[in-house]
């Protein structure tokens, strides 16, 4: 099964944060911040003004920046994505 974004919205793989240790102590999942970088996956149509539909400006494989509390958090097949909307994304990094 596929997630297709609708619209002005952008399906992002988010950067999985890999375990920290700091010291002898492990840090849990949830005393994390969450990554605000991810590569974008699936991007929708894009979003219509004046009666015209405009295309959205990032692409599959561009690696982006998004605000820190934007979006859906979605879990498929075992990977964590995030549907935002276009102006939620910040940024792409090249």
């Amino acid at each position: 099964m596929a997630i297709k974004p609708l619209g002005d919205r952008v399906l992002i793989e988010t950067k999985s944060e890999g375990e920290e240790k700091i010291g002898s102590l492990y840090v849990p999942d949830t005393a994390k911040e969450k990554p605000q970088e991810g590569k974008v996956v699936e991007v929708g149509s894009g979003r219509y003004e004046d009666g015209k539909l405009v295309p959205l400006e990032v692409k599959v494989g561009d690696v982006v920046l998004y605000g820190k509390y934007s979006g859906t958090e979605v879990k498929q097949a075992g990977k964590e994505y995030l549907i935002v909307r276009e102006s939620d994304i910040l940024a792409v990094i090249k």
